[in-house]
């Protein structure tokens, strides 16, 4: 019998995609950015999102990426789980990143809180969509890379200088 090949669909920055089993997804360079999968164990479907920013009102262009913001992006991300086979009210949530990446010294404002702010964004969305976040690993200062596995419903996360944690 031959074993089956699985592929690493990697997800970049301001981007999204879905898999499903044996396959896994994964991204790099979660610095302030968040990195949201949804899934559905059962059906071992999963998709992930690379969000950069937390709103759309944000966005300068009329040809909007949908990915890059925390409230179109998870819309998005939703309707292509259960585009895929993923069950509306089955869907679970993992997440990781939204560090704060910058110290500054002299008084923080909000438009630099991006990091807490993205985190804020993708778990008031993923409410709204009645989606539970079920593990996350986020803030901190430090960059993270992710990979899920939809067949077993883990996330690995990779910190820079803190190893591999699993989810």
């Amino acid at each position: 019998m031959m074993s089956e090949i699985v592929q690493v669909v990697k997800v970049g920055i301001a981007d999204m995609n879905v898999v499903k089993a044996p396959h896994v997804i994964r991204t790099c360079g979660l610095g302030s950015c968040v990195g949201v999968v949804v899934y559905d164990l059962a059906k071992e479907v999963a998709g992930m999102a690379h969000v950069m920013l937390p709103d759309s009102s944000l966005a300068k262009s009329e040809k909007m990426n949908v990915a890059k913001y925390a409230d179109t992006a998870i819309e998005e991300l939703v309707r292509r789980v259960i585009g895929a086979g993923g069950r509306n009210g089955h869907l679970k949530a993992k997440m990781a990143g939204g560090a704060q990446m910058f110290q500054f010294r002299t008084g923080t404002t909000d438009m630099m809180r991006i990091g807490p702010r993205n985190v804020e964004a993708v778990r008031e969305q993923l409410q709204r969509f009645r989606i539970p976040i079920v593990a996350e690993d986020v803030g901190g200062n430090s960059g993270r890379t992710i990979e899920f596995h939809p067949k077993t419903g883990m996330l690995l996360i990779r910190t820079v200088n803190q190893g591999v944690r699993e989810m």
